[in-house]
């Protein structure tokens, strides 16, 4: 009787799950336009903006809310006739360059390209223009020659 109880009680919240689950996958953007080119352009803006929160992912393949948010943007500046550069433009207005995969090269960005290869050109100017060491003196030799001969005693 218990067991039919549990089954009565579990039965239905699984059924319940499975209605709130089929929801969740139903709730992906179809967006509509008047022409080939902008679903063209609506596409590669998608696949070329980078989202904020999931850092390596674009908009286009983002669940995340922001890239819901900024797909929608691109959405309706592509449907009011401005051009890719323009939406790229205002999507690092509102964002930041990072929602841009191919940042600008700026007084900070330069760095970033350049500090690899001042590293590299110090290292080898250390590495190859390093004094040569000095030589042994006959104290220092003496010294050697005893301490080598200890340990071969102690083997």
């Amino acid at each position: 009787m218990a067991s039919r109880n549990v089954l009565l009680i579990i039965l239905p919240l699984c059924l319940l799950g499975m209605l709130f689950t089929s929801a969740v996958h139903a709730s992906r953007d179809e967006y509509k336009f008047a022409t080939e080119q902008q679903r063209q352009d609506f596409k590669k803006l998608t696949a070329t903006l980078r989202c904020p929160m999931c850092q390596n992912q674009n908009i286009a393949d983002s669940d995340a809310m922001i890239a819901h948010d900024m797909r929608r943007k691109v959405y309706q500046l592509i449907t009011e006739g401005q051009t890719s550069d323009q939406v790229i433009d205002f999507m690092k207005t509102r964002y930041g360059d990072f929602v841009y995969y191919q940042p600008p090269v700026t007084k900070t960005t330069i760095w970033l390209w350049l500090l690899p290869i001042v590293v590299l050109f110090v290292g080898a100017y250390l590495v190859f223009t390093r004094k040569p060491s000095t030589p042994v003196t006959q104290d220092e030799s003496a010294a050697l020659a005893k301490a080598e001969a200890l340990l071969e005693e102690d083997k």
